[in-house]
């Protein structure tokens, strides 16, 4: 079952048969929206508009726990996640999108990870995207008449300002980030710690203010450019159901078994309710009874 995280300027999805609007309860609040749950090219899919249908959450607000728990819940496998960013490249152009692979958390304001004390989690981030998934949405994104490229750093800022011009530059030229958005960061993390494959399609809408040539991003210009690629992004999430189909039973690279040997919290020491509300996203390895 995919998963579709709608970032600024999706808020819906078409052509889901059977849709409904199911309303999701996690022990970590009510996710950002209702989630609209259907069929597409004959694979279950859940869409959820990460800020709301009418755009009430920032950056820092976004209910990033309680979204990731929601579609899991709901049954949720892989999930795509599309995302407005800005570009520190010259060839990733206004209009491309980017299908990141490594990202630079400069977020300060959110809860990250579902595990705390009384149950003590590490799971592995070296490779934060899923990369079977990855290909299938930029093959998806290039059959719908995309640009991509093919792997990218996304630098997560807390926002909800743009950059200044100082940051901007130390980001491309110093710390050789590709693109920079709000949102990557800790939802990345989370569909990790939930063994959930992860895949994030980054749409450039600007040269972020560190190009001479270009003026200071500001909102008009983003929605400009999100209006203009909207039809692609949807396009896009069309064409992956076909390529998912009678795929694996286990993700090859193991994002489905990341909790493996990470809980490092003995069972008689765990706490009951930390555990209890562990129980979508961990509730494969915690209901073992033994040391993971």
């Amino acid at each position: 079952m995919i998963g579709v995280i709608g970032g600024s300027g999706i808020y819906r999805i078409d052509g889901l048969e059977g849709a409904s609007r199911v309303r999701m309860t996690t022990p970590w609040g009510e996710p950002s929206d209702e989630l609209l749950i259907g069929r597409l090219d004959g694979v279950s899919m859940a869409f959820l508009p990460r800020h709301g249908r009418n755009h009430v959450h920032t950056p820092t607000s976004v209910p990033y726990r309680a979204n990731i728990d929601a579609l899991k819940q709901a049954g949720c496998t892989d999930i795509l996640a599309v995302s407005a960013c800005g570009s520190f490249r010259e060839d990733m152009a206004p209009g491309d999108f980017v299908i990141v692979d490594q990202y630079i958390d400069r977020t300060v304001h959110r809860e990250k990870s579902f595990f705390g004390p009384g149950c003590v989690a590490h799971v592995g981030l070296a490779h934060p995207t899923c990369a079977r998934l990855s290909a299938h949405c930029a093959g998806a994104a290039e059959a719908a008449g995309v640009r991509v490229h093919r792997g990218g750093t996304y630098l997560a800022m807390e926002g909800p300002q743009f950059s200044t011009l100082a940051e901007s530059r130390m980001y491309r030229e110093v710390w050789k980030a590709d693109v920079i958005g709000m949102t990557g960061m800790p939802e990345a993390k989370l569909a990790r710690e939930a063994e959930l494959c992860y895949a994030s399609i980054a749409m450039v809408t600007d040269y972020d203010c560190w190009h001479p040539d270009h003026d200071a991003v500001d909102v008009a210009q983003v929605i400009a450019t999100l209006t203009a690629n909207s039809q692609k992004a949807l396009a896009t999430v069309a064409g992956l159901p076909g390529r998912l189909k009678g795929e694996r039973a286990r993700c090859p690279h193991g994002c489905d078994r990341a909790l493996e040997h990470a809980v490092m919290t003995a069972p008689d020491a765990r706490d009951p309710a930390l555990v209890a509300a562990l129980s979508t996203v961990a509730g494969r390895v915690l209901g073992r009874g033994a040391a993971t």
